[in-house]
């Protein structure tokens, strides 16, 4: 299951998920707030709203979840944006301090923006700072 996903640090969960202790710092990924869920239950360290795809690679994957290679090749260029590399300096830092939650909110839990970031940093080999 995609909320137990866990590697180099960084675990992926939806953000509907009730927290645990082993979630560690829980960082939202998403771009918008996710509907029907108070600040407070969710619990959220840190929303990193420029490390998330823009609106406009949101809304095309969301019409088209089979283009999954094709998302994450757009994301990933959209992370070496200036303003995505402040966010993901400080995503970092969390990293290196300890385990890390990506909070989602989409429902597939196969084909998501966190679980294409975690695969992004580990890539990149930043999962550990």
């Amino acid at each position: 299951m995609a909320e137990k996903r866990k590697a180099g640090g960084i675990r992926v969960k939806r953000v509907y998920a009730a927290p645990e202790a082993a979630d560690g710092a829980r960082v939202l990924v998403d771009r918008l707030w996710p509907r029907g869920i108070a600040k407070e239950k969710a619990a959220i360290d840190a929303w990193l709203r420029d490390v998330a795809p823009s609106n406009g690679l949101r809304k095309r994957f969301h019409g088209h979840p089979e283009d999954w290679e094709a998302f994450r090749a757009a994301y990933a260029e959209e992370l070496l944006m200036p303003a995505a590399q402040a966010a993901l300096a400080a995503l970092r830092e969390r990293i290196a301090a300890g385990p890390v939650t990506l909070l989602y909110a989409a429902k597939d839990e196969e084909r998501n923006n966190a679980l294409a970031l975690r695969l992004w940093l580990l890539s990149k080999g930043g999962a550990r700072g």
